[in-house]
């Protein structure tokens, strides 16, 4: 299980498989395999007995876990999360080379911790990166009626609230429409 320098690329992993398991909770092992393969992650490690059907579930459980976590806003709220986390599945860093990776942080509990504590122990690691960087919550759940889907908000300016200008774009004009109605109703 390779941890690519803490930033954007493990973030990106991290959304990519808990919007994954958002939009299909029973998202089966072999598409999980996959994405976490076009992540980086060796194939050989994603097949067989290196990867069973319960890893898959250890590991959609840990995507909707991480998934609470991507949904909190303010960033003391965040942190709690990420100590919490970082509690139960972290242990103190330390640097690994393996599998053709370069060499890299792992703060999981080692060959032991499963799929699962990697993903959220590492998981933690990346967003408490991006929070200190950033100074603020740099992820989100879109706030669009009906969207919830994850991102990454790592641009200039404010905390983002939605994924895509086409929910910011729906939600404001639904947004005026309504103050529209509600104007012209008196």
């Amino acid at each position: 299980m390779a941890d690519p320098a803490p930033g954007l690329p493990a973030a990106q992993r991290l959304i990519e498989l808990a919007e994954a398991v958002r939009v299909a909770p029973e998202l089966p092992r072999a598409e999980i395999a996959l994405l976490l393969a076009r992540h980086g992650e060796n194939p050989g490690d994603l097949t067989g007995r290196a990867f069973t059907e319960a890893d898959a579930a250890a590991l959609r459980a840990a995507a909707r876990r991480m998934g609470e976590v991507l949904g909190e806003s303010g960033e003391d709220r965040a942190a709690r999360a990420l100590n919490a986390l970082f509690e139960e599945y972290g242990t103190r860093p330390r640097l690994t080379r393996h599998d053709g990776h370069p060499w890299h942080l792992h703060v999981d509990r080692g060959e032991g911790a499963g799929w699962d504590g990697w993903f959220l122990a590492s998981g933690a690691l990346v967003l408490a990166g991006l929070l200190t960087e950033y100074g603020r919550v740099a992820w989100g759940a879109c706030v669009a009626e009906g969207c919830g889907r994850y991102f990454l908000g790592t641009g200039p300016g404010s905390a983002r609230r939605y994924c895509s200008t086409t929910c910011a774009t729906r939600a404001r004009v639904a947004a005026h429409r309504r103050r529209k109605r509600a104007g012209g109703a008196r």
